[in-house]
């Protein structure tokens, strides 16, 4: 990881990331790794716009909400581990209201078995990933999806279209500065 300037506005991950990868014990370009979460994170980032969503809880989720995987497949578990973990980078890592907090630890906890809920910053957090099914051949269908602006065909061909590529977003080397093998063509 490099000390690369981060965009104006942005949320600076690398602390977090930073900590996440010391421990993460998947292959980093795996189905539920680096690249997954970059992409979670720039879907939540467009749909949370529009819906007005706590970015900054958005943000967290997407490299968080994958981080305590210990399989590629089934592990049910790994949502609440996340939701523990993120408790513990709480004022170590980053720095969260405590009602910030109770948002990020819901969307990890539930991201792979609650379908919806009431709460727009949960809606987008799970839209942001469910965005991304792409990657293990399933298309997002907008009854699992909870926003307007992710249930629209555009939103759904966007996301879908590019994990379905396995595209590799641009910011995990310019904003996080991580060095993946794919961008050394």
């Amino acid at each position: 990881m490099t000390d690369a300037p981060l965009p104006h506005n942005t949320l600076d991950l690398r602390p977090v990331l930073k900590v996440v990868l010391q421990d993460y014990s998947l292959p980093f370009t795996g189905d539920h790794g680096i690249i997954h979460w970059a992409r979670v994170l720039e879907n939540g980032l467009l749909v949370g716009r529009h819906a007005g969503a706590n970015l900054r809880v958005v943000s967290l989720f997407a490299v968080l909400h994958d981080s305590k995987r210990m399989n590629e497949y089934a592990d049910p578990a790994h949502g609440p581990r996340a939701a523990l973990f993120a408790e513990s980078l709480q004022g170590q890592v980053f720095e969260l209201e405590a009602a910030e907090l109770e948002l990020l630890k819901t969307a990890c906890r539930g991201h792979t078995h609650e379908k919806h809920h009431p709460d727009v910053t949960i809606q987008t957090c799970w839209d942001a990933d469910r965005l991304d099914l792409g990657r293990v051949g399933i298309t997002p269908h907008p009854n699992y999806l909870n926003t307007s602006h992710a249930r629209l065909k555009e939103t759904i061909q966007w996301a879908d279209g590019r994990a379905s590529m396995r595209f590799i977003p641009e910011l995990i080397q310019k904003d996080w500065g991580i060095d993946l093998p794919e961008f050394r063509g």
